[in-house]
């Protein structure tokens, strides 16, 4: 993808986010009927072995695993395969979108459900956990942009934003909001850094063959 496509989509995502939550918030006294309608629709489906593995990505996506241990988990293993300066480029990543996603939270100070199963941090909009989903996510298909980073991807920020909602920690629209914030960020990030870390691994790669 080039990078004018990068930043454009990038930006993009950012702006549909800032806007939805500006809409959210300023434009209903109530949550949108969508949110409300998503709400009663997953309670059916809270059950014990659905709750528990929603709890499970809660543990993952937040608190010191999200913030701390998956970041350096994988900013560890992108030293070991000797791509350094994608490392950087992830570091840099994740510091930025949790940054976005508090900056919006602030801002926003949207109330989240009134019968949350977990307790959570102030601000329901946007989603912390599905933000840090798309980040890891758009990353590593950014680092390594095939088809099947692609679908895990995708299929991780859906479980996310899926156990949020199940949890009723956040409203659907939250997570939609996380998913363009964490998306958004690692693609304006990628149109000014890529061409610098796809450099660096064009040079690895040689000097490894050589070697």
């Amino acid at each position: 993808m080039r990078r004018r496509m990068l930043l454009w989509w990038g930006t993009g995502m950012l702006v549909a986010a800032t806007l939805l939550g500006a809409a959210i918030v300023f434009g209903y006294t109530e949550p949108p009927a969508f949110d409300r309608w998503w709400n009663d629709a997953v309670d059916m489906y809270r059950t014990d072995a659905v709750l528990s593995f929603a709890l499970v990505l809660n543990s993952i996506g937040g608190g010191w695993i999200a913030i701390l241990l998956v970041p350096l988990l994988l900013i560890a293993a992108l030293l070991i395969a000797r791509r350094w300066r994608a490392a950087v480029f992830a570091a840099v990543a994740f510091l930025a979108s949790a940054g976005a996603v508090q900056l919006l939270k602030q801002l926003f100070g949207r109330a989240r459900p009134e019968d949350m199963i977990v307790v959570s941090d102030y601000g329901s909009f946007p989603s912390g956990h599905t933000a840090n989903a798309a980040t890891i996510a758009v990353v590593l298909w950014l680092v390594f942009p095939r088809v099947w980073t692609a679908l895990l991807g995708i299929l991780w920020i859906l479980a996310m934003a899926l156990s949020r909602t199940l949890l009723s920690v956040h409203w659907a629209t939250d997570t939609l909001g996380g998913a363009l914030v964490g998306a958004g960020v690692v693609l304006v990030l990628g149109a000014w850094l890529l061409p610098w870390v796809r450099t660096y691994s064009r040079r690895d790669a040689e000097h490894a063959s050589i070697g």
